[in-house]
């Protein structure tokens, strides 16, 4: 059933939103950037006879802490009861773990560091990032959280392109990066938690704090609540045609494209800076548009659907064409039809939570999905790599993927 019974009634301000966006593009910006260009870059310099498994390894370890700490995280925050909050006490300390984690990672130079580094800093990120998106439903009306997260989802998507920038142009080398991102945490997350309030929550409102009930509260029934089940395959589906789509994509660059050969002086992280620039510019105008519409009619499927055919559609573009001009036409459709989803989805997912006292753990429990196509993606992606189809056989079958997750949104029926 759509959320109705304790939905917020009184609208959230403009500064409010913008920091919430700033919260979790600096959130967004360092995994990202950890992901697409630090860790690649380390990697292949650590080990690069065997650098795709190495790679892998280092995301599989990450993802999984992530798949635990995602519902943990949110129904720790659910039944919080502090000064500062339910959620702003794990929003400032997972900036702040997250920095460390990252000041740790700059020091590394073995392939067990960074395995260790990136998955303190994936739990950390994950604190942070859950229990901001939970702030939403707790005190974002309905009639407004289409916009909310499609700030957000603009604040997501120029993340990576403003980090990407600080470690290619600014702050270049692994070490320098990764301290460049420690800051940018800080500084983008930490006002959030420090300069906003929360609605004030009694013992009434929370549900009790003792590990059998806290167990208990993350089995969701998909029998009992079918569209919440229904969103989170979508989502799975869809997000993981765009881990798969940039997991690689350094070394799509270089092994694939040929793109230090093709601009002579150039470096492959300069390249992958470019496509991400193309992929935030494409991306800001459908999200803030998705958002809008989505919020004036009461339509959010529409918009997902029409955003997961789009990533489809740029899979489809390397499927059959490996250059540099079509890496950057999937980088334009990738970003327009990402933006799409990402600006809806979030809104959409938060009026289908099964229960107002775990909105924390549930969101949890969706945000599992992105955790699990963030495992399953390299997973899946390295053996078709390295396969006799190569990256074509990788990005068709992440096409596959991102148009059956659209198609499966129709399945949903509490929410228009």
């Amino acid at each position: 059933m759509a959320e109705t019974r304790l939905a917020p009634d009184r609208r959230v301000s403009a500064g409010w939103m913008s920091l919430l966006a700033l919260a979790q593009m600096g959130v967004i910006m360092a995994m990202t950037v950890g992901n697409q260009i630090l860790l690649p870059s380390h990697v292949a310099r650590i080990d690069p006879q065997h650098k795709e498994a190495s790679l892998a390894a280092v995301f599989a370890v990450a993802a999984v802490c992530t798949i635990v700490a995602n519902p943990l995280f949110g129904a720790l925050s659910d039944r919080t009861r502090a000064r500062m909050g339910r959620r702003r006490p794990w929003i400032a300390g997972g900036a702040l773990v997250c920095a460390a984690s990252l000041v740790f990672l700059s020091r590394q130079d073995s392939l067990a560091g960074l395995i260790i580094g990136w998955a303190v800093a994936q739990l950390a990120f994950t604190a942070a990032l859950a229990t901001a998106i939970a702030t939403v439903p707790d005190q974002v009306p309905i009639s407004q959280r289409g916009k909310v997260s499609a700030l957000a989802g603009v604040g997501q998507l120029a993340g990576p392109l403003l980090g990407g920038v600080a470690v290619t142009v600014v702050a270049t080398g692994s070490q320098a990066g990764f301290l460049a991102m420690a800051v940018l945490v800080l500084l983008l997350v930490l006002p959030f938690s420090l300069f906003t309030r929360e609605p004030a929550t009694g013992p009434a409102d929370l549900p009790p704090f003792d590990a059998r009930s806290l167990l208990r509260s993350f089995r969701v029934s998909p029998r009992k609540h079918p569209d919440f089940a229904w969103a989170w395959v979508s989502r799975f589906l869809i997000t993981l045609t765009l881990a798969m789509a940039i997991g690689y994509l350094q070394y799509y660059l270089r092994d694939g494209v040929g793109y230090e050969a093709l601009f002579p002086g150039s470096t492959v992280e300069e390249g992958v800076v470019v496509l991400v620039a193309v992929f935030t510019l494409s991306s800001v105008v459908p999200t803030l548009l998705a958002g809008w519409l989505s919020d004036r009619s009461g339509n959010r499927r529409a918009a997902v659907f029409t955003g997961g055919l789009t990533m489809a559609a740029s899979g489809l573009v390397l499927t059959f064409l490996t250059s540099w001009p079509a890496a950057l036409a999937a980088s334009v459709l990738l970003g327009a039809g990402y933006g799409m989803f990402a600006a809806v989805d979030q809104a959409m997912v938060t009026q289908l939570l099964p229960a107002d006292a775990d909105r924390g753990k549930d969101l949890g429990i969706v945000s599992l999905a992105n955790s699990a196509s963030n495992t399953l993606g390299p997973v899946i992606a390295a053996p078709l790599v390295t396969s006799a189809g190569g990256y074509p056989l990788m990005y068709a079958v992440a096409a596959g993927f991102a148009a059956l997750g659209a198609c499966l949104i129709w399945r949903i029926r509490s929410v228009r």
